[in-house]
């Protein structure tokens, strides 16, 4: 969770059971152009996209609160201090593909 408000990125909620919106997570993640995930656990996804043009990796991580039913989101750029924006859209592209689907 970010203090820097430009950095903060709004959980994702979800309705269903923990194991449904993993697996709808996992769906959209695998859907998504050069993206692997690293690491599924059950309550803990860790992902990896890849640029097209210069292969840099960003990291996403995604942890589970089935109490609250949200997923918090972390995402950052491998290498470099601004990644302009690519980040945020990837974040935000997430969710409307998990809300959606």
């Amino acid at each position: 969770l970010s203090k820097d408000e430009s950095h903060y990125v709004a959980p994702l909620a979800y309705e269903t059971t923990l194991e449904e919106a993993r697996e709808k997570l996992i769906s959209v993640i695998n859907s998504m152009k050069r993206s692997e995930i690293v690491t599924a656990e059950m309550n803990y996804i860790h992902a990896t996209f890849t640029s097209a043009l210069f292969r840099f990796v960003d990291d996403v991580e995604f942890s589970f609160d089935d109490q609250k039913k949200v997923i918090d989101v972390r995402s950052a750029s491998r290498t470099g201090y601004s990644d302009l924006g690519v980040n945020r859209k990837r974040v935000e592209e997430i969710r409307r593909r998990f809300l959606n689907l």
